[in-house]
C-alpha cells in the first residue's frame, strides 16, 4: 500500500474519531480558532459576533472578502465578484468565488436556508430526490426540472455535475465517512464546503447557520433579519412561564421497540424551551447517535405518565389516530396522555425547515399550553380518536 494511501486513511481515520467524540458530547468540540485567520493581502476588519452557534465563525476582511471556518477547522475564503484571490493564499484555505451558483447540494439541512435567502436558484443539482423534500420549493423546482437530482452524497454523478458547471457542493457532515467522494469532488475543481449545523448544542444554533448562507450569497443582512426574527420568538417565550408538562417524544421501529432521542439532543433542547419537561432523565444512546432505542417494557414504566405525546411521524410516517398508535404496541392505551386525548404527530417539515427553530418551539409552547385553539400549529398535529384522524 502507498505511503500517501495509508496516511489518508489513518487522516480519515482520525477525522471520524473526532466527529464521533464531538456529536457524543453534545457538538461542544471545535478546532475553531479563537484567533482571526491572518490572509496576505487582505486587512481584517472584525470578527461576526454570534449569539447561539459555535460550530463556525465569520473573519470579515476590506473589500468585501469574508472567511468562514468551521467546526472541523476548515476555512473558506469568500471572494467578492470580480474580486481576485489573495495571491500568497495558504494551501489549506479554499476559495468560494461570488456569485455562489450550480451549487450541488447534498446537506438537506441548508435548504431551507437557500429558500429563505431567495438564492434557491443558486442550487442547481439536489442529493435527495425530489419526493423526498418536504420544502415546497425544493420539491417543485425539482419537478420542473430547474434542480437536477445529482445522487446522493455518497455517489454523485460527476459527469453531470462537471458538464454543468458546478464549482461548489454543499454537504452535511455525512461526506466525511466518504472522504474518497470528498476528494474525486475537490480533484475535479468542486469546493467542498461542510455543513456542521447538526452539531449544533443549541436550537437556535442550528437556525444561525443561515448567517454561513448569507456570507456566501452576498445577503448578509437579509440572513441576519431572518435569524433575528426566530430569536425574537424564542425570547418572548422565555419570558413566559414553564408550563409544567412532561413530554415523550418518540416513535416505534418495525422490531416493536421504542425508540426516543436522547437527553441532550436538540429536540428535547426545544422542548425544554419551550416550557416543558422532556419525561427522561439523563437518557443517552452511549454513542454518537442521537436516538435511544427502548424495550417497551422500560418505555412504558416511565412514558405513561408523560402529560403529552409527540409522536415522531417523519419516520413512522402510519400514524394518522390514536388508534394508529395504539395498533403499534397496546400498552400505549394506558398512557396518561392518550387516555386524555393529548397526543400529537409531528408534520413532514418538521426536521427539513431549519429557519423556522424559532416558529417550532411556539408551536410546543402553544400545545404545552393549551392555546392550540387560537393559535393552530404548523408542525405538530393533534391525533384524533378512531378513524377521524
Amino acid at each position: 500500500m502507498r505511503l500517501k494511501k495509508v496516511q489518508r486513511i489513518l487522516i480519515t481515520a482520525a477525522s471520524l474519531l473526532l466527529l464521533v467524540f464531538a456529536a457524543a458530547c453534545g457538538g461542544e468540540q471545535s478546532n475553531i480558532s479563537d484567533k482571526s485567520i491572518e490572509v496576505e493581502g487582505l486587512t481584517f476588519i472584525g470578527r461576526a459576533e454570534l449569539k447561539y452557534a459555535d460550530q463556525f465563525a465569520i473573519d470579515r476582511y476590506e473589500g468585501g472578502y469574508s472567511l468562514i471556518q468551521a467546526a472541523d477547522g476548515a476555512k473558506y475564503l469568500i471572494v467578492p465578484e470580480k474580486g481576485k484571490i489573495p495571491a500568497k493564499i495558504k494551501s489549506d484555505i479554499k476559495i468560494i468565488q461570488q456569485p455562489v451558483e450550480n451549487i450541488y447540494l447534498a446537506a438537506t439541512a441548508s435548504m431551507a436556508m437557500f429558500d429563505a435567502l431567495d438564492c434557491g436558484d443558486r442550487i442547481k443539482f439536489s442529493g435527495t430526490k425530489a419526493e423526498d423534500w418536504y420544502i415546497d420549493f425544493a420539491r417543485e423546482a425539482m419537478m420542473n426540472g430547474d434542480i437536477l437530482y445529482a445522487g446522493k452524497y455518497r455517489e454523485p454523478d460527476y459527469e453531470l455535475l462537471i458538464s454543468k458547471g458546478c464549482k461548489l457542493s454543499v454537504q452535511s457532515t455525512m461526506i466525511e465517512h466518504n472522504p474518497e467522494v470528498k476528494e474525486k469532488l475537490e480533484e475535479l475543481g468542486i469546493t467542498v464546503f461542510v455543513d456542521y449545523s447538526s452539531y449544533e448544542s443549541h436550537p437556535l444554533g442550528r437556525c444561525e447557520w443561515i448567517r454561513v448562507y448569507g456570507e456566501m450569497t452576498g445577503e448578509r443582512e437579509l440572513a441576519e433579519s431572518l435569524f433575528r426574527e426566530q430569536s425574537d420568538i424564542l425570547e418572548a417565550i422565555g419570558e413566559q412561564p414553564d408550563t409544567g408538562k412532561t413530554v415523550a417524544f418518540f416513535y416505534i421501529s418495525n422490531s416493536g421497540q421504542a425508540v426516543t432521542r436522547k437527553s441532550g439532543d436538540y429536540v428535547n433542547k426545544m422542548i425544554t424551551l419551550a416550557g416543558g419537561s422532556n419525561i427522561f432523565k439523563d437518557l443517552d444512546s452511549g454513542s454518537g447517535t442521537s436516538t435511544v432505542q427502548m424495550e417497551m417494557e422500560k418505555f412504558y414504566a416511565t412514558a405513561k405518565d408523560a402529560d403529552i405525546i409527540i409522536y415522531n411521524n417523519n419516520i413512522g410516517k402510519d400514524v394518522k389516530s390514536i388508534d394508529d398508535l395504539i395498533a403499534k404496541n397496546s400498552f400505549l392505551s394506558d398512557f396518561k396522555a392518550v387516555k386524555n386525548g393529548d397526543v400529537w404527530g409531528t408534520n413532514e417539515n418538521l426536521f427539513q425547515d431549519t429557519m423556522k427553530m424559532g416558529e417550532i418551539i411556539l408551536d410546543f409552547n402553544n400545545v404545552f399550553s393549551g392555546k392550540t385553539d387560537e393559535n393552530p400549529p404548523r408542525f405538530v398535529y393533534r391525533l384524533k380518536g378512531g378513524t377521524e384522524g
